[in-house]
């Protein structure tokens, strides 16, 4: 850690975003580990795990490019004002529910379904409000690495306090606090000095911007590569958190706390990573960080899998989480640093397709798959597969490398070759 960390501190705009958002993902990291051990609780089915996250996120694949558009289209400041409030609704219909004590599964997830929806909303108009949020441009790298630190502290932070009031307090006060915490980050953006909004006139409508989106994405292969090895872990590495409850209740035989400990030491490892990309000089090669991160992700990962003994399995979800952290990290920073501006949030409607559209299908895939092999067997599958991922990548960062390298025809060669 050194002094350049939490330089993107230097914009008021974006320290009180950092401030409201911490405590509101808290509260989101308590929400989530509560519905999954409700759910395993009331089920004791992995596959009803995987569609547990199947619905809180396929929405989100589906409305992502509609709300890439949103987003582009209008004040990105009032979408997320809305988003924001919407989640808190959510938030406290799901609260009353559980501390009614009349609640079934297909409740929670049609209220995961709305999330989920919320979501394709919110996702692309805050990520690239950060962008507004920067002073200082050059700080934008920074200011992601550290947004990645939050969420990372916020899942080590969470899921363990979720642990202690699930068993203490019940998991209607998981639920009632996260309703709450929504608090913290409206009240945040509404200190927020932010940029006067410009409307601009669009000549196309909704669908034609869509469109405008996949023909970007056809001319600019770097960032088109980026999404489809995002949307490759999402789909097939990153749902191995579906089956942690396995491991808390069944493989180490503990309770709510043991799973809340697994999920806060993979934050832990995510955390530590998110530092350590803010720390980073500028110029640093994160296409190559994010490869060899893959390659860390699914060794973890195997390690993971078929380790009985409980704290050193600890070491190894820590390992899992650092490599875990870049996936989603270093590919926004790619994205947002190279991308145009006023395709910002539809770009990034493709990222959040990626990783809240693939997840989802690939929850249901594992769960199933489960099933069948084993947890165990599975996690090790995914740990291979991320691996191979990594070294693919890897291979194409050589082949880019040499594609600079060759030099460019003479002019006259140009021309025969023209002819």
């Amino acid at each position: 850690m050194n002094i350049t960390t939490f330089k993107a501190f230097g914009s008021r705009n974006y320290r009180l975003y950092f401030t409201g958002q911490s405590v509101s993902l808290i509260g989101t990291w308590m929400q989530k580990t509560a519905v999954s051990w409700v759910i395993y609780s009331l089920t004791h089915s992995t596959f009803m795990l995987g569609l547990t996250l199947f619905a809180s996120q396929f929405p989100s694949f589906l409305f992502s490019l509609l709300g890439g558009v949103i987003s582009d289209r209008y004040d990105r400041f009032k979408v997320l004002m809305v988003t924001q409030v919407a989640s808190m609704i959510q938030a406290a219909i799901l609260a009353i529910l559980i501390l009614m004590g009349h609640y079934a599964v297909w409740e929670i997830l049609t209220l995961s379904v709305l999330l989920g929806v919320i979501n394709a909303f919110d996702v692309p108009a805050r990520q690239a409000l950060v962008y507004e949020m920067i002073d200082d441009k050059k700080d934008l790298p920074n200011a992601l690495a550290l947004n990645s630190s939050m969420v990372n502290l916020s899942r080590l932070i969470g899921p363990a306090i979720a642990g202690f009031i699930l068993e203490k307090l019940g998991d209607g006060t998981c639920f009632a606090l996260n309703a709450l915490s929504f608090l913290a980050v409206i009240g945040s953006l509404l200190l927020m000095r932010l940029p006067k909004y410009i409307k601009q006139v669009h000549t196309k409508n909704a669908f034609g911007e869509m469109k405008e989106g996949f023909e970007y994405l056809k001319k600019t292969p770097s960032i088109a590569f980026i999404i489809i090895m995002l949307a490759l872990i999402s789909l097939l590495v990153m749902p191995f958190s579906t089956l942690l409850p396995v491991y808390a209740r069944d493989i180490f035989k503990g309770t709510a706390s043991t799973f809340g400990i697994i999920d806060s030491v993979i934050g832990l490892g995510a955390f530590s990573c998110a530092i350590f990309l803010a720390s980073l000089k500028p110029g640093t090669n994160l296409k190559r960080i994010l490869a060899v991160n893959t390659l860390i992700f699914g060794a973890g990962l195997a390690l993971f899998s078929h380790e009985g003994n409980y704290p050193l399995a600890l070491v190894f979800s820590a390992v899992t989480g650092f490599g875990m952290m870049s996936q989603v990290t270093v590919s926004n920073t790619l994205i947002q640093t190279t991308v145009d501006a006023n395709m910002r949030g539809r770009v990034i409607s493709f990222y959040a397709m990626a990783v809240f559209g693939m997840q989802p299908l690939g929850g249901l895939v594992i769960g199933s798959i489960s099933k069948w092999i084993g947890t165990p067997d599975t996690l090790l599958g995914e740990g291979i597969i991320a691996g191979l991922i990594g070294l693919l990548h890897i291979r194409f960062l050589r082949k880019e490398k040499l594609k600079k390298q060759q030099p460019m025809p003479a002019l006259g060669q140009q021309t025969v070759q023209a002819v």
